[in-house]
């Protein structure tokens, strides 16, 4: 078996990260100020952030198109590969899921399309463990059972300036009962099986913080026989990150560092500047590997 292993952009690993794990990242589109540019690519952040500060007419995304995914497994397929692992933002949230699954007929090769239900690093995170199993020769059907596994013990807890981006890109979910906070209220958001949804309130910013540090420790303690795998992150606000990362700190939650990420332009389109959070897993199984963080 040869496997090629495919991700979007949204998993919102840098280029560097993705080529030194053998992971193929196909982009996302963000139509903005009259152009189509490709996620991470064409297309950072720090552009899209700072010119809707400034003013400018809200950006849109767009998903992959099937061709797109085709071309990639072609490419997989010259090269040798027989079996195609595929993981993909939400089906919920974007259309990816169903164009990497439709390009699925375009080759002679198993393909295996995974929903992460999940976002950014939720996906990153798959991605390594592929990457680690594939590397360690494990067969396609274990890989995706590991994948699942994440799936169940995965959370992703942010919280954003305002509600107004995910309202108007209609990926507000569940959270939908935020709408009209009072003000200097902080809604707390997270990803319940694949759709955005509240996790709270929090009036003001400082307590916004403590209640972040207490759903991370809340989702080491719901899962105790394993080991919490954690990352932070933000867009365009580094600083948050690491006030997060610090009062985590402070807190003496133990866990496996896993970096600070800055999420991409397709994810901050719909979230907004002032976004920050964490993604953390309890891992019952390290012995499987995360690759590049081993």
């Amino acid at each position: 078996m040869a496997l090629t292993i495919v991700t979007d952009s949204t998993c919102d690993l840098p280029k560097a990260e993705l080529d030194a794990l053998n992971v193929v990242r196909v982009p996302l589109y963000v139509h903005f100020e009259g152009e189509t540019r490709k996620d991470w690519l064409e297309i950072q952040p720090k552009e899209v952030m700072e010119r809707m500060a400034q003013g400018a007419e809200p950006a849109t995304t767009s998903q992959p198109t099937p061709e797109d995914f085709a071309s990639v497994y072609r490419e997989a397929v010259a090269a040798g590969s027989t079996d195609i692992l595929v993981v993909t933002i939400s089906s919920d949230l974007s259309g990816t899921y169903q164009s990497a699954t439709l390009a699925a007929n375009e080759v002679d090769a198993a393909v295996e399309v995974f929903d992460s239900k999940n976002a950014s690093l939720g996906a990153a995170f798959m991605v390594r463990r592929a990457a680690a199993m594939r590397d360690a020769g494990k067969p396609v059907g274990e890989i995706v059972k590991a994948l699942e596994d994440i799936r169940e013990r995965s959370k992703l807890i942010f919280t954003v300036s305002t509600l107004e981006y995910l309202q108007k890109g209609g990926r507000i979910g569940r959270a939908s009962a935020l709408v009209g906070s009072l003000l200097n209220v902080k809604p707390l958001l997270t990803l319940d099986n694949g759709v955005v949804a509240a996790a709270g309130r929090a009036r003001g910013a400082k307590k916004a913080l403590k209640t972040l540090v207490e759903t991370v420790q809340s989702t080491a303690d719901a899962h105790s026989d394993g080991e919490l795998v954690l990352s932070f992150l933000h867009i365009q606000d580094p600083e948050a990150a690491d006030r997060l990362r610090a009062a985590v700190d402070e807190a003496g939650i133990k866990y496996r560092p896993a970096g600070v990420y800055e999420m991409g332009a397709v994810i901050g389109v719909h979230v907004g500047p002032g976004t920050y959070g964490a993604y953390g897993f309890v891992d019952p199984n390290p012995e499987l590997g995360l690759a590049g963080l081993n």
